[in-house]
């Protein structure tokens, strides 16, 4: 299988909005030198939930990613889930915020903050989703 060259070179991708908006954080809480994580958790509507944090600690288990000076970065034990996802931001009329958009997830709740992978046994429903 060939990936297309954008996810071989960044396997996860940071979308310039994105960048924009952990800029604009890390400057309001004078966090330099941090990086936005990008992690799995097990729960969620849907099996696996989807973490972003800011973090100062890179470890070389992890897989780190760069847009305008803003780095992403993932654990290698999460990458497999996460191979060519993309975090955007998004800006809309009743919400605001981070948006991942990952072409591996099987299924996604309707809030979009969680995701079942193909050997994932969950149905995908959430009734706490609006």
């Amino acid at each position: 299988m060939t990936l297309p060259e954008e996810i071989a070179l960044q396997p996860v991708i940071l979308t310039q909005p994105a960048a924009e908006a952990v800029r604009g954080v890390m400057s309001e809480k004078n966090l330099q030198g941090y990086a936005l994580r990008l992690f799995i958790a097990g729960g969620g509507c849907s099996g696996f939930q989807y973490g972003l944090a800011l973090d100062d600690n890179i470890s070389n288990e992890d897989v780190i990613t760069e847009t305008d000076g803003i780095k992403l970065i993932v654990a290698k034990e999460y990458i497999e889930y996460l191979r060519g996802a993309t975090v955007d931001y998004v800006e809309g009329v009743t919400s605001s915020g981070f948006k991942i958009n990952n072409p591996n997830a099987a299924s996604s709740c309707n809030c979009g903050q969680s995701f079942n992978s193909e050997d994932s046994e969950s149905s995908g429903s959430c009734a706490g989703c609006g």
